[in-house]
């Protein structure tokens, strides 16, 4: 079954902010290139979204409605509803990914 891919305003949001962030730390090229791999993961998501794993965060709380996929250090956080996949957050997962997760998803 194929699925529709969709960014939220807050993970498109994120995505740019991800990338302005790179090309100004980092070598030339390498914005791009986690940018390439991030959309290839967002690519996959519309036949196999499934595959994704339970966040660990949102597990702790029962939750079981949200999954994710990784391109390390980089977390893909998204919900199926209805054949969409809507991706919620696109982070680095180094960051604290608890109170993110409870801002960007529990709180609204």
């Amino acid at each position: 079954m194929w699925h529709s891919v969709y960014l939220t305003d807050d993970a498109a949001a994120d995505l740019e902010d991800l990338y302005v962030y790179i090309e100004s730390q980092d070598v030339p090229g390498k914005a791009d290139y986690v940018l390439d791999k991030i959309e290839e993961a967002l690519v996959s998501l519309a036949t196999n979204p499934e595959r994704g794993a339970f966040p660990q965060e949102l597990l702790a709380l029962g939750m079981r409605e949200f999954r994710e996929i990784r391109f390390k250090p980089y977390r893909i956080i998204y919900r199926v509803i209805a054949g969409h996949v809507n991706v919620m957050v696109i982070a680095d997962g180094r960051r604290d990914m608890r109170s993110l997760l409870e801002r960007r998803l529990l709180w609204r």
